[in-house]
């Protein structure tokens, strides 16, 4: 068998372990002459009476290589090793990355210039409606937006770039056909078809807790910067964000509420020095590439004509939702004047009602 087939057979017995795999590369020479070696040479590297030397070698003894790249093929997936042309650069200088890439989709050499966008899994309408519009922006002037999938913040970055028909990129956790969360299938196959879907897990890989820090290292790896738009204190996009300034990479963060639990996150980067984000302009000024960027204001109502009564509700409605009552208590205007101007922004698209006669803005800025 050629060289490249031991990489996907260590990286298919040993998933989430990129560091104990480079210490076999490294003790043999190659990893064609560890699957190779003999059992007393894996137990003298591994631990002689160590139940993972039992295991490990247990499971090189059953491995059939061609069957998982015939299952990998079924669903039009392939695997891309540390050595292939194709490997992505940005994580080829992190620590220990990993050995393979399991891939539905394609990765390009424009996804050197990519930005991870991160945050909650339970997220604010404000959270999302941010991240959503971020990734847009970032996709219309070529930077490919990298997240995890997960609910929330990663799902609405993943869906802003895709709107926008830019490349996303999404790292999971798990296998390529073991989709997480369930409802994001549908997700998946539109970022596979116009971008790439990755893991370091192979093919039925469930989505174990352990698995996360291991994806985060991989998310911020790929990217330039990793932007931070909601996160509680502890969280898996602040693990994300401290993976990204051991590699050396840009930590920006969007301030939010100060009486949001989900603003913590974001504010104690900020205070830490991370870049504070207001619109995409902030994170392209960061990594240096504002000529990217179009002139013009995208952030303009698209030249939509509002009368006046608009004018002033629309002023008032922000990206974090206000009250019906509220609204009509700032605009001085009638009730029914105030509810039939907002009907009349809701369908111009530029506001979004929400439970509770609740209103939020659907623009950034």
């Amino acid at each position: 068998m050629k060289e490249r087939i031991y990489w996907l057979c260590w990286q298919t017995i040993m998933p989430g372990s990129a560091r104990r795999i480079w210490q076999l590369y490294k003790a043999f020479g190659s990893l064609k002459a560890a699957w190779e070696a003999s059992d007393k040479e894996i137990q003298s590297l591994v631990g002689t009476n160590s139940r993972a030397a039992e295991a490990l070698l247990k499971a090189r003894s059953c491995l059939d290589p061609i069957r998982e790249i015939d299952e990998l093929n079924k669903i039009g997936a392939e695997y891309i090793t540390y050595k292939d042309p194709n490997y992505p650069e940005n994580l080829k200088s992190v620590y220990d990355p990993p050995p393979v890439l399991f891939v539905l989709g394609k990765i390009l050499p424009v996804d050197k210039l990519a930005v991870a966008l991160v945050g909650a899994r339970k997220a604010s309408s404000y959270g999302l409606a941010v991240a959503q519009k971020l990734a847009g922006e970032l996709a219309k002037v070529g930077i490919t937006v990298v997240s995890g999938m997960a609910r929330g913040i990663d799902s609405a970055s993943h869906k802003g770039s895709l709107l926008a028909q830019g490349r996303t990129v999404a790292v999971l956790g798990s296998g390529l056909n073991v989709v997480y969360p369930r409802e994001n299938r549908k997700l998946l196959e539109e970022i596979s078809s116009s971008g790439a879907v990755i893991t370091e897990f192979p093919l039925g890989s469930k989505p174990e807790a352990w698995h996360f820090p291991m994806r985060n290292r991989v998310i911020s790896g790929l990217t330039r910067a990793t932007v931070v738009v909601e996160a509680a204190q502890k969280s898996g996009a602040l693990i994300t964000a401290d993976f990204a300034l051991e590699q050396g990479r840009e930590v920006m963060a969007v301030p939010g509420s100060i009486g949001s639990p989900l603003s913590r996150g974001p504010h104690q980067l900020i205070k830490q020095g991370a870049k504070l984000v207001e619109n995409v302009q902030d994170i392209l000024e960061e990594l240096g590439i504002t000529s990217l960027f179009p002139e013009e204001n995208t952030h303009q109502k698209m030249k939509i004509k509002l009368n006046k009564s608009e004018d002033s509700v629309l002023k008032i409605v922000t990206l974090e939702p206000i009250h019906f009552d509220e609204i009509v208590y700032k605009s001085n205007l009638p009730a029914q004047q105030v509810l039939s101007t907002l009907m009349l922004l809701e369908l111009k698209g530029l506001i979004r009602q929400l439970p509770g006669r609740y209103y939020a803005s659907s623009e950034v800025g």
